[in-house]
């Protein structure tokens, strides 16, 4: 129930502080007069058996000696009170909780037990809503609420601050009224026993107050539900975090390549990305990033122009600007010639553009409004340092009139003291990023290319790969259940790798031999030259204790290499278990690069793909790419195109590509194979040969866990995003007898969207939109074919029409982020009318409401749409409608199946 009853917490009627005291800097006494000193307008209740009196309030001596209704308890008592404390609460309906007080899961074994013991008493009363314990409180500044033990109530802003730190809540409360920073919402989530991350997002996206939301995250759990409410939020407004503990070591050794090469901080960058997240490495810059893209629309790519009057601000953009990635803007001759017409002759001719140091306003104002109209710009900084000759204020006012011309992002760098004071404050009222260095400009710029790049990658639409899937699921599901009967967690490479062709990937045949007459009969069946490769579930790293030997081009040299390699792995590694070799053809590809591509799963965020340079020295260039499963195909190319080595395999000096269909088809089959064996741990291709030909799995290992199978969990509970879900594909007549598939919609679909909904008439589109419109956008079909499943479902029928599949209508579900109302719409293909298609939709999303465990099904419709108000009466949708009202209201409360 991730936002039920949060109104309780953040908008209460009336607070009950337990615990509230008359002791100087108690908790208790400063909740209490914090409460009453910012404001609230509410009864506050104080509760102490010890006092009878607060000042001019009476005092309770427990929860049920209140005359009034309570929404909200804020808990300043011991740990050991707080059961009891938390069952006199439910029993006087109070269903809003803030526990302040420490001494849970932070002290040990006792705490942890306390900590379930309070836990589980909040299930027994329905709707209970709990933040904390052990955290400083929160404060909500527009309802006057101040529920903390922090001296100060924050500013009015439109920033939700949500912290796992409460010391850092203090020191950022403070800095912020030194800085007069505003929040919309201020909260210490302590141990996050009820009420996490998730939770809080998804409420904060419904706070018109809210903007932005700013994360302090030291960890993060219950992974998919922060993936959809991050992923969810940041499709409108923008979410930056600082994460904290970037260098904790793993104390667990890795067993693979890909465990050793995915840590933990990686996989949080990975999560970030893929939830739209904007990730700041300094403190200093959270606000200021959060106010930028806040207010500041985002670039449409990395290229700046700089305009400065001096040289060296120039020089110091361009290295920052390089230094992260960004790109230098090259500036058109068109542009170029329109400069010259009044700039200097000495000015520099190219960018950074360099208006020389007795630049008056009108030049910076000129030179910026021109530089913003060129194509190959999307963004400009502006640099001043002040000489003897500069108005810092007038060139100030020139920017601020040349950057209301575009919608392209301006920021000023405005270097000096006093003179330029002025300046910026003209700057900040006029709404353009200031700084004081042009090194934080183009990093705040950076961080704009940065969200520009995550909404983009959340609704780029990727091209449709020709994969033929005929995925081998029960081939799979045998091969995996006899690996898994053999009792060995990590498999053999014979057996990885048959894993690997059931779905599909491209594997090099690999026979084991276990002497040396059998490595011979093998090499000579297999056809030379042939490699051998140690084979013992205890060495990962073959080539380090000489376990391979390449190029074998006769029987002798495969008898000796057989012996040679045994004779090393005694010396080098006496204690491992060896049952001989493994034999398999010799690739060799001149064109080709070794990749290593693997999985791992995170105790977070589950599952994570790997794909980076491969061979023996993959972990010595650590030149690799993160990703969160499911993949689809821009999100493979994304994660090829982030290496460094990229350029190798995309052809480089004359040499030919990889081919990078290929490959790309490999990475989602791979993505398929995790999605569906639970009980993987970790696994690795290395190499994976890539050449402009083919890619083929030259060594495999897989480590699996034996006990999945006894863990009770969800569907796909190993992945932090839920997967296509294809359980809900199936078949339908409709009344002429055409058959049509029914299936949930893809990001792929974009293009059938579109044709859809050009095939529908002004009044189809009106009655389902409400509005009416004149062709469609890609932003618009963002919003209907990326889907969260999750949380949205949008049911297409889909049939082939000439050769090619075509959708003839949809129905869509939207669910709440409790998953207890989803709303419901359909649309139908103009010339599909008449066949009882919307009936059928609706029937099938009703069906899928339940199997969610929707409780409630929400529609509204044109009073004047009788084909749908007929569909809906047949499915005994109530009716709501009044003549005033432009729109007919229905709702369908939903019996939910028995299991």
């Amino acid at each position: 129930m991730p936002i039920r009853n949060l109104d309780k917490i953040f908008h209460p009627h009336s607070i009950a502080v337990v615990g509230a005291s008359q002791r100087p800097l108690s908790v208790g006494q400063t909740v209490f007069q914090n409460l009453l000193d910012g404001g609230f307008q509410g009864p506050v209740y104080p509760v102490n058996p010890k006092h009878d009196r607060l000042g001019d309030h009476p005092c309770y001596a427990q929860i049920a000696d209140i005359p009034g209704n309570v929404d909200l308890a804020v808990i300043c008592t011991p740990a050991k009170t707080i059961p009891a404390i938390i069952e006199q609460c439910g029993e006087a309906g109070i269903r809003g909780i803030v526990i302040l007080s420490a001494g849970f899961r932070e002290t040990g074994e006792a705490g942890k037990k306390l900590e379930q013991q309070v836990r589980d008493l909040a299930r027994h009363y329905s709707g209970m809503r709990i933040i904390g314990p052990n955290c400083l409180g929160i404060m909500a500044p527009y309802a006057k609420l101040n529920a903390s033990f922090a001296t100060d109530m924050p500013l009015k802003g439109n920033v939700a601050f949500i912290s796992q730190s409460g010391a850092l809540c203090t020191s950022i409360l403070d800095w912020s009224l030194q800085e007069n920073v505003g929040f919309s919402h201020f909260v210490s989530v302590g141990n996050m026993l009820d009420v996490g991350m998730a939770d809080l997002i998804d409420y904060f996206a419904l706070d018109p107050h809210t903007s932005s939301i700013i994360l302090y995250v030291e960890s993060i759990t219950e992974a998919r539900l922060f993936m959809s409410a991050a992923r969810a939020f940041t499709q409108k407004k923008p979410i930056i975090a600082y994460k904290a503990g970037r260098f904790t070591a793993s104390a667990k050794a890795a067993s693979s390549h890909t465990g050793a090469m995915a840590g933990v901080d990686a996989v949080y960058e990975a999560a970030f990305a893929r939830a739209g997240i904007v990730r700041v490495f300094d403190l200093d810059d959270l606000f200021d990033c959060a106010e930028l893209l806040a207010k500041h629309k985002a670039p449409k790519g990395d290229r700046l122009a700089i305009v400065t009057n001096a040289g060296g601000p120039g020089v110091m953009a361009t290295d920052a600007l390089l230094e992260r990635k960004g790109v230098i803007a090259e500036i058109s001759e068109e542009t170029i010639s329109q400069l010259n017409e009044f700039l200097p002759s000495a000015w520099s001719h190219g960018n950074p553009l360099d208006v020389l140091g007795d630049a008056p306003p009108e030049r910076f104002g000129k030179t910026v409004e021109i530089v913003l109209k060129d194509p190959q710009v999307d963004g400009v900084l502006v640099a001043l340092s002040p000489q003897a000759m500069t108005d810092p204020t007038g060139a100030a006012e020139a920017v601020i009139q040349a950057a209301k011309t575009s919608q392209k992002p301006v920021l000023a760098a405005w270097m000096g003291g006093g003179k330029v004071h002025e300046g910026i404050t003209r700057f900040n009222q006029a709404g353009i990023p200031t700084y004081t260095t042009p090194e934080q400009a183009v990093r705040a710029f950076m961080y704009l290319v940065t969200y520009a790049r995550n909404q983009q990658f959340l609704y780029e639409t990727p091209r449709a790969v020709p994969l033929n899937f005929s995925l081998d699921r029960i081939r799979l599901q045998e091969l995996a259940q006899t690996a898994l009967k053999q009792g060995q967690s990590t498999l053999s490479e014979q057996t990885s790798k048959q894993l690997l062709a059931a779905y599909g990937i491209p594997v090099n045949r690999t026979e084991i031999a276990r002497s040396t007459d059998e490595a011979a009969t093998l090499a000579t069946e297999l056809g030379y030259p042939v490699v051998l490769k140690i084979f013992s579930d205890d060495i990962t790293h073959k080539t380090d204790v000489g376990g391979v030997e390449l190029g074998l081009s006769n029987e002798q040299e495969v008898r000796e290499a057989y012996e040679q390699i045994m004779q090393r792995v005694a010396e080098r590694r006496p204690d491992a278990r060896v049952q001989g070799v493994t034999v398999q053809p010799m690739i060799a590809e001149p064109e080709g690069h070794e990749l290593i591509i693997g999985a791992k799963r995170d105790p977070v965020f589950g599952m994570v793909l790997l794909v980076g340079a491969g061979g023996t020295a993959a972990e010595l260039y650590q030149d690799r790419s993160l990703e969160l499963p499911p993949l689809n195909e821009r999100l493979a190319r994304r994660a090829l195109e982030s290496l460094q080595s990229w350029p190798l395999l995309n052809g480089y000096r004359g040499h030919a590509p990889v081919d990078i269909d290929q490959l790309i088809e490999v990475l989602i089959r791979l993505s398929y194979f995790v999605a569906d064996f639970p009980e993987l741990l970790e696994f690795d291709v290395n190499p994976l040969l890539v050449s402009p030909d083919r890619v083929v799995a030259l060594d495999a290992r897989i480590i699996v866990d034996l006990e999945e199978k006894q863990k009770p969990s969800r569907p796909y509970s190993h992945l932090a995003i839920r997967p296509y879900p294809e359980e809900f594909s199936r078949t339908a007549t409709l009344k002429d007898g055409t058959q049509v598939q029914l299936r949930p919609i893809k990001p792929e679909d974009e293009e059938k969207w579109h044709e859809l909904l050009g095939s529908c008439s002004p009044a189809s589109i009106r009655a389902r939109f409400r509005y009416s419109f004149h062709g469609t956008t890609h932003d618009m079909a963002a919003r209907f074919c990326f889907i969260d499943y999750d949380r949205e479902i949008a049911i297409v029928a889909e049939l082939e029409v000439e050769g090619k599949q075509q959708i003839i209508g949809v129905g869509r579900l939207v669910a709440d982020a409790d998953h207890q109302e989803a709303e419901y719409a359909v649309l139908v293909s103009d010339q599909w009318h008449g066949q009882g298609l919307g009936s059928i939709l609706t029937d099938y999303c009703l069906e899928v409401c339940r199997h969610w465990g929707i409780k409630r099904v929400v529609a509204e419709t044109d009073p004047d749409n009788r084909r749908m108000l007929n569909v809906f009466q047949k499915h005994d949708f109530a009716r709501n409608h009044s003549a005033e009202a432009e729109t007919v209201s229905l709702v369908k409360e939903l019996k939910l199946r028995a299991e």
